[in-house]
């Protein structure tokens, strides 16, 4: 529970490796209180969250799989008792998958969990972060949707054809920017600001884990990309920097930027949205 309300409180996806860990340390460094969705443990020798989960500053929502609507539900219904109110967003969960694959749903993995998943989050959540102080949404986007040459609703859900890092996941980014341009208006009128942020190129390789990157990718990598901290220093100042006033924009390196194919944002939206009534709704 919120033990001092006097602290803001962040909800951060994806919040347990990489750039979603490297977010929740920084927050907790601020004084956030912070409520993360993960779907394994926290590192077991880090301290800092060691204490900040026995003060109950941090506070843990598991699932093993965002992308499934059955564990998704479950997660979210427990955030909403839990958490009276929710001051910023961050939808980060992700990654780039090494194979197609598709969701429990039968959509593309990558579509559905980083382009279906956080619009339901947001939407679930609005109540919550009505109620916070800041009502600001975050939603963790890339650059490498500058290599999508065409996009299409049938396409995002039930690609021909897969590339690493430049297929399914770029245009699942594009997409995400797109809705999340598209529905600002709305989440407006409640009060709600929300952005997308690319955080950069982080060197994000976990050992054992198996790796959705180009080969090139990951040796450049590994030899220059930056840490996940610098990932997380986008998304925080995506969130609270100098363009916090903003909402329905794309920032990239603390700029806005223009989205390709915007004029299929509404297009988007509005399939996500039925996806969302049609289906998360409807089988509650």
């Amino acid at each position: 529970m919120n033990n001092d309300a006097r602290e803001n409180i962040a909800l951060v996806t994806g919040a347990g490796a990489g750039i979603g860990l490297e977010l929740t340390r920084k927050l907790l460094a601020e004084n956030w209180q912070v409520a993360a969705v993960i779907r394994s443990n926290f590192p077991a020798d880090d301290t800092n969250i060691r204490e900040a989960l026995r003060r109950g500053r941090l506070r843990v929502y598991q699932t093993a799989d965002l992308a499934d609507f059955a564990g998704l539900r479950r997660v979210l219904e427990e955030i909403k008792a839990k958490e009276p109110r929710i001051d910023a967003l961050f939808n980060n969960a992700g990654g780039s998958f090494p194979e197609l694959s598709y969701s429990a749903q039968g959509r593309e993995r990558h579509y559905e969990l980083m382009t279906v998943v956080p619009y339901i989050i947001t939407m679930e959540l609005m109540g919550n972060l009505e109620q916070g102080s800041l009502k600001t949404v975050i939603n963790t986007s890339s650059t490498a949707f500058k290599y999508v040459k065409s996009l299409s609703i049938e396409t995002l859900e039930h690609p021909k054809t897969f590339r690493k890092l430049l297929g399914p996941y770029a245009a699942s980014k594009l997409a995400l920017s797109l809705w999340t341009q598209a529905a600002a208006p709305r989440l407006l009128k409640e009060g709600i600001r929300i952005r997308s942020v690319d955080p950069g190129g982080n060197n994000t390789l976990r050992k054992g884990k198996q790796s959705g990157l180009p080969i090139v990718v990951k040796a450049l990598m590994k030899l220059f990309f930056s840490p996940p901290t610098e990932g997380a220093n986008r998304l925080y100042e995506g969130a609270f920097g100098e363009h916090r006033a903003k909402t329905g924009v794309y920032l990239e390196k603390g700029r806005v930027k223009e989205l390709k194919f915007q004029a299929q944002a509404a297009t988007i939206l509005e399939r996500i949205r039925a996806i969302y009534e049609g289906e998360f709704l409807a089988r509650r």
